[in-house]
């Protein structure tokens, strides 16, 4: 089990706001975390890097290859995020300072992690943007002069380059349309394929859950509600809220009426 988080609440000065979640990632698995807006599922995701605003506190653990990283000291987590456990939000473009070149944000994120060989850096960011359906070129432009795709998978390039093996998309497709959409997740699978790092998938789109996931779970109001593989959650939901959420899915709902067939093309 590469990730483990057992009893984890976040709270508030006024209240709780994710209470006593237990929820596991292994080795390889594409693990979806699903819920509504407000859910608590960005934040879980957040407690895990220690990214959480200051005013919020947390209790429990949070294990990544049995350290409870919520003890590690801030500078720990720095040489850790990036490299073991990496992110990709959803907002891409705030990823990119305007005023450096693409492969200066390559260079820096590499320097930040210990590589003092410029040409590896070099070497690794034409690797990490070739990977990704990129040109090695992009890397001397600037990030106003990329196309919003380009920009997201620059940013996915970035998160994949030191090979994390844990990789954490935070509504990482909310922003786009269904293609881009789907082209993300695809490259985002290959990649996983090719590594074996685990995926973390928070989301609230049923059709990505229906394509990608190998297991779920399902968050309300802070808590976790239901988990468990994917076909048997899609096949058969044991709570009520799981079966509202499918329900309220239309084209996920109606595949499952005719028999569980395949999502098609977006």
């Amino acid at each position: 089990m590469i990730l483990s988080i057992e009893e984890l609440s976040i709270f508030s000065r006024e209240r709780t706001i994710v209470d006593s979640v237990s929820l596991a990632v292994r080795e390889g698995e594409f693990m979806a975390l699903v819920g509504q807006s407000g859910s608590g599922k960005s934040l879980l995701s957040q407690a895990i890097g220690q990214l959480l605003p200051p005013n919020l506190r947390t209790s429990g653990y949070v294990l990544f290859e049995g350290s409870n990283l919520l003890e590690w000291k801030p500078k720990e987590m720095r040489a850790l995020r990036g490299r073991d456990i990496s992110y990709i939000f959803q907002d891409y473009q705030g990823a990119f300072t305007p005023f450096r070149s693409i492969g200066g944000h390559f260079d820096e994120y590499q320097k930040v992690h210990g590589e003092k060989s410029a040409s590896v850096r070099k070497k690794r960011a034409a690797e990490a943007l070739e990977s990704v359906g990129l040109h090695p070129e992009l890397l001397r432009r600037y990030p106003f002069q990329l196309s919003g795709g380009q920009l997201q998978r620059a940013s996915i390039a970035t998160s994949l380059m030191l090979s994390p093996r844990l990789l954490i998309a935070d509504e990482a497709t909310t922003a786009l349309d269904s293609m881009s959409a789907h082209r993300v997740l695809e490259l985002l699978a290959r990649k996983q394929a090719e590594t074996g790092c685990a995926i973390l998938f928070i989301t609230h789109d049923w059709r990505h859950v229906r394509r990608y996931a190998n297991r779920l779970s399902i968050m309300k109001e802070g808590r976790i509600v239901e988990s468990g593989g994917k076909h048997r959650i899609l096949d058969h939901p044991q709570h009520e809220y799981t079966r509202q959420l499918i329900e309220a899915a239309p084209v996920l709902s109606n595949e499952l009426k005719s028999g569980l067939k395949e999502v098609g093309a977006e």
